[in-house]
C-alpha cells in the first residue's frame, strides 16, 4: 500500500495591531521623506541643507534600526554598542571632511 501525504497550509488571521503597527512606521517614515522635500526644493544648496539631510537621515535609520530590527526593546547595553562606535565614525567623516577642505584651501 502507498500512503498519501498531504501537504496543507494553514493560513493565519490577520493580525490588525501588526498591521497597524507597519502603517504607522510607513506613515513616520513618509513624513520624514517629505520634509525632506521640501528643504530639497525651497533652500539653496549648502553647509545647512546638507547638514539638514543627514540629520534626517539619521533620525530615518534610528527609527528603521529600532523597528525593523528590534533594537527598541533590547538591552541598553546592546544599543550603546552600536552608539557609540557610529557616534566615532560620523566624528571621524566630518574631520576628515574639515581636514580635506583645508588642504584644498592650502593648495589652491
Amino acid at each position: 500500500m502507498h500512503s498519501e501525504e498531504t501537504n496543507q497550509v494553514q493560513v493565519q488571521p490577520v493580525d490588525k495591531e501588526k498591521v497597524k503597527k507597519i502603517w504607522k512606521v510607513a506613515g513616520i517614515l513618509a513624513l520624514v521623506t517629505a520634509i525632506e522635500f521640501v528643504f530639497a526644493f525651497t533652500m539653496a544648496a549648502g553647509v545647512p541643507r546638507t547638514s539638514i539631510f543627514i540629520a534626517l537621515t539619521i533620525v530615518k535609520a534610528f527609527y528603521i534600526v529600532g523597528e525593523f530590527m528590534h533594537l527598541k526593546h533590547e538591552v541598553k547595553v546592546l544599543i550603546w554598542s552600536i552608539l557609540i562606535p557610529m557616534i566615532f565614525v560620523v566624528w571621524m567623516l566630518i574631520a576628515f571632511i574639515y581636514e580635506g577642505g583645508s588642504l584644498y584651501d592650502a593648495r589652491f
